[in-house]
């Protein structure tokens, strides 16, 4: 076992509660075309890789769904959509 720099008796109830991250379950063979394809910029059978857009550019459809969508609803349906986020919100607080 790796040490975590835990004391001895905290080295148990550090693994317990540490989430463990699975790895892909791929072998050599499969890393290995995935860094050839990445590299020739196409799939082995000659079709093109899909491109992977920017972070930023995945982000910007939030960034304009939101507004997008409030203009297309009218006010009862606003109102609507408010009132069951206030009584999702407060019905936590009563639960708690």
């Amino acid at each position: 076992m790796i040490s975590t720099g835990l004391s001895a008796d905290l080295e148990s109830w550090h693994d317990v509660l540490m989430a463990k991250k699975s790895a892909a379950k791929r072998d050599f063979m499969q890393v290995a075309r995935v860094v050839v394809e990445e590299a020739i910029g196409e799939h082995m059978d000659g079709t093109p890789l899909e491109p992977v857009a920017p972070k930023s550019k995945r982000a910007a459809g939030g960034k304009k769904g939101g507004p997008a969508r409030a203009r297309s609803l009218t006010a009862e349906q606003r109102r609507q959509i408010a009132e069951k986020a206030a009584r999702a919100r407060w019905k936590s607080r009563a639960d708690g």
